[in-house]
């Protein structure tokens, strides 16, 4: 799977559970909430006040050590 900005985060979660644990690390920390899986995650970082592209890097950078992207 292909993770942009664009990408819900249910979408994400569905992919790897282990997505949950970047996103709080990034200061998402309602990543359980039901209203954030519809949400994309270029509309998450805006609601947080976060640079979509670092933490699109962090998620890539995870993956990739995952041996699920390469």
């Amino acid at each position: 799977m292909q993770i942009t900005k664009k990408t819900t985060m249910g979408e994400m979660l569905n992919f790897d559970p282990g997505i949950a644990y970047i996103l709080m690390q990034c200061g998402m920390h309602c990543v359980g909430c039901p209203s954030s899986i519809g949400e994309s995650l270029e509309e998450a970082c805006m609601v947080h006040g976060l640079p979509v592209e670092s933490v699109l890097s962090e998620i890539e950078a995870y993956l990739q050590t995952s041996g699920k992207q390469a």
